[in-house]
């Protein structure tokens, strides 16, 4: 088994940048990724344009490690996802160098000779990172600190209402996708659906509602589970990421063209195969019919398998790390008014083990990058034992203007924010890809 002093899982955007912040402070990382490159997870959505700009998308450690290497910091503009790794993960994972290793998949973290039940001399004892290989090739790893970046992308929800595969989900997985599509093509002239309210859910109806604008016969449904489609449309003039808001004015002016159509309420309880389409069936027993193909754009959720000799505290409702979960919560919370989450709140009741970035939000959706360069930032610098620096909060979030919670779930009577009283249709749009 090899030591170091901290293992990092997963390499990107938040697992990088803590690597360089542990770089920067002279302390030995070793990051785990279970991809064959860095940032593999944002790279299978590389066709999608973020709607944070440059200048949000880098982390201040990561950048002055990077700059003795005539790398320039992008300034301006909205990347999509491949040049977001392009430009800024893959150089990053390239000084970083050996200290990255791929096609390494973490199967579980312990504490040496400790299994959960144990107390004794638990504290004492360093971390014990499993791990295989591409090959099927096991190693030990044995760390001071582990931080969990590995985010929910492998993890993403189901159709299915209540939490679980909708009746038929699973035998009919060839005509469901649960990622933003990039070629769509293939499905001119049919009926594709797309279940969902959040932004994901947003870019794959733009990007569908274009193929019908040029393929007529292209039939398009937005399925929503909640009652009312008012927060769809994102906080228009009110986002302080005004290309977030393009989204949903886009959104907007798709449906007010006919070449959207929205059914609200509708909770898929089961599908149907009916020959070569599918029938969607409501919990309430409504139905849609003579579908080719289903979007489930309906969040990610973390997988803590690899964590279940951890003792590790997550909200019962979130599956978000306990400390920030009152913090996130998008029943009550937009991007904006989520206060700084640093070490204090990310601290488990395992010294020295942190979740961090996506994951550590769990099933909420208002998660942005800033938001986990500023966690990575806190958690390196209180195990470097720089307490005052772990302590401040560097962070400053935009607000949406509009919460994606669910508010009182039939009718959105009750969620945080008012919708804007104006969408303003003529924004600039965003493109996707």
């Amino acid at each position: 088994m090899s030591e170091h002093s901290v293992v990092v899982i997963g390499a990107g955007p938040q697992g990088l940048a803590a690597a360089a912040h542990l770089v920067e402070r002279g302390i030995d990382v070793i990051v785990m990724e279970r991809g064959t490159g860095p940032a593999a997870a944002i790279s299978e959505w590389g066709h999608v344009r973020l709607f944070s700009a440059w200048p949000e998308l880098t982390d201040a450690a990561a950048r002055r490690l990077l700059e003795p290497t005539g790398w320039s910091t992008p300034i301006s503009g909205y990347p999509t996802g491949a040049e977001w790794v392009n430009d800024y993960l893959a150089p990053l994972a390239d000084v970083l160098g050996e200290r990255v290793r791929y096609a390494t998949t973490v199967t579980g973290v312990s504490r040496q000779g400790r299994d959960k039940v144990v107390d004794g001399g638990r504290k004492s004892q360093p971390f014990v990172v499993h791990a295989i290989d591409r090959d099927g090739n096991e190693s030990r790893l044995i760390a001071r600190a582990v931080i969990d970046a590995s985010g929910t992308w492998g993890s993403p929800n189901p159709a299915g209402a209540d939490g679980f595969p909708a009746l038929g989900e699973t035998q009919a997985s060839s005509s469901i996708s649960y990622r933003i599509p990039d070629d769509v093509s293939a499905l001119a002239g049919s009926h594709v659906v797309v279940v969902g309210a959040g932004h994901s859910a947003t870019h794959a109806v733009l990007r569908l509602s274009e193929l019908a604008r040029r393929s007529p016969g292209t039939r398009v449904t937005w399925m929503l589970r909640r009652g009312s489609a008012a927060n769809i449309f994102g906080g228009g003039a009110g986002d302080g990421l005004p290309e977030r808001a393009a989204l949903g004015t886009r959104a907007h002016k798709m449906i007010d063209e006919g070449l959207v159509n929205v059914v609200s309420g509708f909770r898929v309880a089961e599908f149907r195969q009916d020959g070569e389409s599918l029938t969607i069936v409501a919990e309430d027993g409504a139905v849609v019919t003579d579908v080719a193909h289903v979007f489930a754009l309906t969040g990610f959720r973390p997988d803590t398998e690899m964590l279940r000799e951890l003792r590790i505290d997550l909200d019962s409702t979130l599956d978000a790390v306990a400390g920030i979960a009152s913090e996130i919560d998008p029943n009550i919370h937009s991007c904006g008014s989520v206060s700084a989450t640093g070490a204090r709140e990310l601290a488990q009741p395992e010294q020295d083990f942190f979740i961090v970035g996506v994951k550590s939000y769990g099933r909420a959706p208002t998660f942005l990058a800033m938001t986990g360069y500023e966690q990575v930032r806190s958690v390196v610098a209180h195990l470097a034992g720089d307490h005052e620096a772990a302590a401040r909060n560097e962070l400053v979030l935009p607000d949406t203007g509009v919460c994606g919670g669910s508010g009182d779930f039939d009718d959105n009577v009750g969620s945080c924010c008012a919708a804007p009283a104006v969408l303003q249709i003529g924004a600039r749009p965003v493109p996707v890809g």
